[in-house]
């Protein structure tokens, strides 16, 4: 490379260079502070976000291009995900400003973990490369487990932390060892490379089947597919609820940008997910894997929530059936299932951290994760009992909600994708009335259980009131004012080919 193409790349790679500073930034201002006032790193991260946000947003992407010898990709696909990693960031930062379990402690160091997580993120959707990928997914993976275990001196978060480490190292290693396969049968490292080989060669379905199961098992360990789940509920119940909130939205939507770049390329006829379709390479039918694996996912996480009493751990398995049906849309493999999974992500965060984040403020009012002490609530606190049902509605995907646009998106696009399809949508419906019974739960202990004396009416302090509404007013307002999320994904299916 030469100096005008080193300062060519660095020219698209602005938003991830301002975050680094902003990340230096962070870490030498908290050393001048002392434990209680550590909190002021946190209001400089969550502004050094909003800054690298804007940066991003301004960013051209119109011509998709490689960077650094085609290490990383900057194209409308990466930059949605990148813009919605940091949405989530900002927002849990905010949140985790209001959290009792984060009081009376030092927490300078939370605040640039996160920040590494995110740039970490942001490498990820954008890798277009063996290498790149890989040690993307270890700098995600590396902070997720710091981050879990951030509560030292409780055992639940210890344990989280040990868990979450075994079961990523064990899952890294056989990636690892899938990528190493892959790299001997093409000589190549590059994506694009490796499809060419493919589709040129004859090669052994038999091994090509062994290096997929091996790279699903890395990819699926980080969107918590079934069977790669059995971390998430003790990490979910086990690490700081704000943390708990960003690991189930942001990661998870990186693990999908990752899959649907990888295989939509690699594994692929053409290699080009500009089409309108792409089809697999002869004898490796890689749809009908992620099929399955979707709906195990959709089926295990929902049947499991059913049993779950704790708020925390309901939601975490809540989270693998939401990671089953934006499997659905990565079986469909054309930009119509890629630009519904986007857009499933997008409402998700919204939903999802929502119902985090009133589960944080009700641990911190009533000192409670159990949904029978959510009895009443609705009556005990007005404002959290509505937001709280709102979120519930969508993660079920009733209408009016986000969530049923979302799901509305993803069967849609597996209906006119082809009849063979069509029972895994219907999978994908009975798994959503499943699910309909433990979210519903929560609306029945807050409404509809044995109503309690309300001797006093507790109201939110108005910043997470605000906060809570910014995220649940969305969810509703899309079908009175437009969708224009849903442009916007549409917008950002478009990748770079090398």
């Amino acid at each position: 490379m030469n100096l005008n193409q080193i300062m060519t790349d660095l020219s698209y790679f602005i938003p991830e260079l301002i975050l680094t500073g902003i990340l230096l930034a962070v870490i030498v201002f908290d050393l001048f502070q002392k434990a209680e006032t550590s909190i002021r790193a946190g209001y400089l991260a969550l502004g050094g976000l909003a800054l690298v946000g804007i940066a991003l947003i301004g960013q051209d992407v119109s011509v998709p291009t490689g960077i650094f010898t085609n290490m990383l990709a900057v194209d409308g696909f990466g930059k949605f995900l990148k813009v919605l990693v940091t949405i989530g960031a900002m927002l849990v930062m905010w949140i985790s400003f209001n959290t009792n379990e984060l009081k009376d402690r030092r927490v300078g160091e939370y605040y640039v973990l996160i920040l590494v997580l995110v740039l970490g993120m942001y490498f990820l959707v954008s890798a277009t490369h063996l290498l790149s990928i890989y040690i993307s997914l270890e700098m995600v993976s590396i902070m997720s487990y710091l981050l879990s275990g951030y509560l030292k001196e409780q055992i639940r978060s210890n344990e989280a932390s040990v868990k979450y480490v075994v079961f990523g190292a064990f899952s890294s290693g056989i990636l690892l060892y899938g990528f190493s396969l892959l790299y001997g049968l093409t000589g190549s490292a590059d994506i694009f490379e490796i499809q060419a080989a493919l589709a040129a060669g004859s090669t052994s379905p038999a091994l090509l089947l062994l290096i997929l199961i091996m790279v699903l098992v890395g990819f699926g360990y980080k969107i918590a597919a079934v069977p790669f789940h059995f971390w998430t509920p003790d990490v979910y119940e086990g690490a700081p609820t704000p943390i708990t909130a960003f690991l189930s939205v942001a990661p998870k939507a990186a693990g999908f940008a990752i899959i649907i770049r990888f295989f939509n390329v690699t594994f692929s006829s053409t290699g080009n997910p500009n089409m309108e379709a792409w089809s697999a390479l002869e004898n490796m039918n890689w749809q009908a894997i992620i099929g399955l694996l979707s709906v195990l996912s959709m089926t295990v996480g929902n049947v499991i929530a059913l049993q779950q009493s704790n708020i925390k751990r309901m939601l975490a398995y809540s989270s693998i059936a939401h990671a089953g049906y934006m499997l659905l849309g990565v079986v469909v493999a054309d930009q119509t299932g890629v630009a519904a999974i986007l857009y499933y992500a997008a409402v998700y965060m919204f939903m999802n951290l929502g119902a985090f984040f009133v589960a944080i403020h009700i641990k911190n009012a009533f000192d409670t994760e159990d949904i029978e002490d959510y009895k009443s609530l609705g009556y005990k606190a007005p404002v959290l009992g509505v937001i709280m049902a709102i979120f519930m509605f969508s993660l079920t995907g009733l209408p009016p909600t986000g969530g049923f646009v979302a799901k509305f998106y993803i069967f849609r696009a597996l209906i006119e994708y082809g009849d063979m399809y069509f029972y895994l949508a219907l999978i994908g419906l009975i798994n959503g009335v499943i699910s309909l019974y433990y979210y519903m739960r929560v609306v029945k202990a807050m409404y509809f259980g044995k109503i309690e004396l309300v001797e006093q009416v507790h109201n939110a302090p108005l910043n997470i009131t605000i906060l809570l509404v910014i995220l649940a007013a969305p969810l509703l307002l899309a079908w009175i004012v437009g969708d224009p999320l849903s442009a916007y994904a549409q917008d950002a299916v478009h990748f770079f080919i090398k």
